[in-house]
């Protein structure tokens, strides 16, 4: 995968939907569907995966396994 389609957990919701926008139906199956909202413009993966009570590695690796459209 090159590194421009690499999502990292410091990256805000907004600019790993930007990178890959198919991913938003992962983040929509773990609970998180506040994608257009003001706090996905701020809060990084990191913190979504806090909150929901996700496996942040895990998250980002199924995230990266979507291949880029």
């Amino acid at each position: 995968m090159t590194e421009t389609y690499l999502i990292k957990k410091e990256m805000t919701i907004a600019e790993a939907l930007k990178i890959k926008p198919q991913i938003a139906a992962i983040l929509m199956t773990r609970g998180m569907h506040c994608l257009g909202c003001v706090i996905a413009q701020g809060e990084t993966i990191e913190q979504a995966a806090e909150v929901h009570g996700l496996d942040v590695e895990a998250l980002v690796k199924d995230l990266n396994e979507l291949k880029p459209v």
